[in-house]
């Protein structure tokens, strides 16, 4: 009876709950080889060994039930996850900046009489996710997450910093079927997915307007993927359109981009191998895209390449490359500027690679560098970033993270370097 009991709770556990499972089975083997050695043993040691059994069963047959019913669970009845990552940074710059904490650019708008260096402490880039999942909707398997952050801003407030906005950054609810899947959300432009790993570079990735182009885009996504070793695939996406142009607080007007009444369109073809955190990919892809600054739409355009390839000893390559124009709404291409001053769309080239290396599941450390090269009218010419970071997780979901990252932007009339250094300390849950 106990044995039919074990059985019905392993079959109806999820996959979180395999160590209590594992347990279970170690139990009911202990049991049938008591059963199995009864005729050698003595009968009153016999029954001590089968109690004993049955009521580490019982035990552990009452703890998988309790977490049964302590698990969180949506309205749907879907197994709700909650994450997140607190994180306190604190850093420095060399020179004056776009953004003290998270830089992309070094600004030329240095005052003689105003200090360029300064020190501080920010909690901002903190991190708080939700995921809901189930095994059957519509003959495929259903994954839902909303991830947000508190990097939108600050109230206007002595405070400053210190009293942060929240920010929606990743919201998707993806089908996946055995050979497709279908996204709907917001998420990373199509043609560039990858980004550079950092233990600091949160709310902004890493070479963010030096190559890197990331930003979180509203979209319809669909794709299909062959089976075998390496796997080969096509994806295509209708975008938001959007010009990257700062706004206003309450401004909801359309920009540039949503005048010229088209959604922006990506494509892109990639081969993958492996699984998990060994699996690799290579792929390209093309944008288009229009605004309208005036009384005609101009296009924004781009083809875009990026690969991801884990080698031997936790070792791992990634980058990406993109030559196009008008490319601000994607994430700062041309350094965050879509226009060149005869209103023309500015061209620009850029990329960024990065080498990863894990030693340990506690210890991870990396370097790269990125670079964005508009066309000679740009007011910012040319951007370079090159960073090296480390990250130690010494004990349960305690992180200790370091970077140091060297920005280098040219203008007109002469170019400027910052050394900007963050260390940083917080918890994953």
């Amino acid at each position: 009876m106990n044995i039919a009991r074990l059985n019905t709770a392993c079959r109806t556990q999820p996959a979180s709950r395999k160590i209590l499972v594992a347990s279970l089975a170690v139990a009911a083997i202990t049991l049938a080889a008591s059963r199995v050695t009864a005729q050698a043993t003595p009968a009153d040691s016999l029954a001590d060994r089968l109690r004993r059994a049955e009521a580490a069963i019982r035990s552990l047959q009452q703890q998988v039930a309790d977490q049964a019913e302590s698990s969180a669970r949506t309205r749907s009845g879907m197994h709700l996850e909650l994450s997140g990552r607190v994180m306190v940074a604190g850093f420095g710059n060399s020179r004056r900046v776009n953004n003290v904490d998270n830089p992309q650019f070094v600004r030329p708008d240095t005052v003689a009489t105003v200090p360029v260096r300064g020190i501080g402490m920010a909690i901002r880039q903190t991190r708080v996710g939700l995921a809901v999942r189930s095994s059957s909707v519509l003959n495929g398997s259903f994954t839902g997450d909303v991830d947000v952050d508190f990097y939108g801003g600050q109230q206007p407030s002595s405070g400053g910093r210190t009293f942060p906005l929240i920010r929606m950054r990743t919201a998707r609810a993806v089908v996946r079927w055995t050979h497709a899947h279908l996204m709907i959300g917001q998420e990373s432009p199509l043609v560039s997915g990858v980004n550079p790993e950092s233990p600091v570079a949160i709310g902004t990735p890493e070479f963010a307007g030096a190559g890197n182009l990331w930003l979180w885009l509203p979209q319809i996504r669909g794709g299909v993927e062959s089976g075998g070793r390496v796997r080969f695939g096509v994806d295509a996406a209708v975008l938001a359109p959007t010009s990257g142009d700062a706004v206003a607080a309450f401004d909801t007007d359309y920009d540039l981009a949503e005048r010229s009444q088209r959604p922006y369109l990506q494509a892109r073809a990639h081969a993958a191998w492996g699984a998990d955190v060994s699996r690799g990919e290579i792929g390209c892809g093309v944008h288009q895209g229009w605004l309208m600054p005036g009384a005609s739409r101009v296009t924004s355009n781009a083809v875009a390449c990026d690969v991801t390839a884990p080698l031997a000893g936790g070792v791992d390559v990634r980058g990406e490359f993109f030559t196009g124009q008008a490319l601000r709404g994607l994430g700062g291409g041309g350094i965050g500027q879509n226009f060149d001053p005869g209103s023309a769309a500015l061209s620009t080239t850029g990329g960024w690679a990065q080498v990863n290396w894990r030693p340990s599941g506690l210890t991870e450390m990396g370097a790269g560098c990125g670079t964005d090269q508009p066309d000679a009218l740009a007011a910012r010419r040319r951007n370079d970033a090159c960073s090296t970071y480390a990250t130690v997780r010494p004990a349960g979901p305690l992180f200790f993270g370091a970077e140091w990252r060297r920005l280098r932007t040219g203008y007109a009339a002469a170019h400027f370097t910052n050394d900007h250094v963050t260390l940083a300390a917080g918890f994953e849950f």
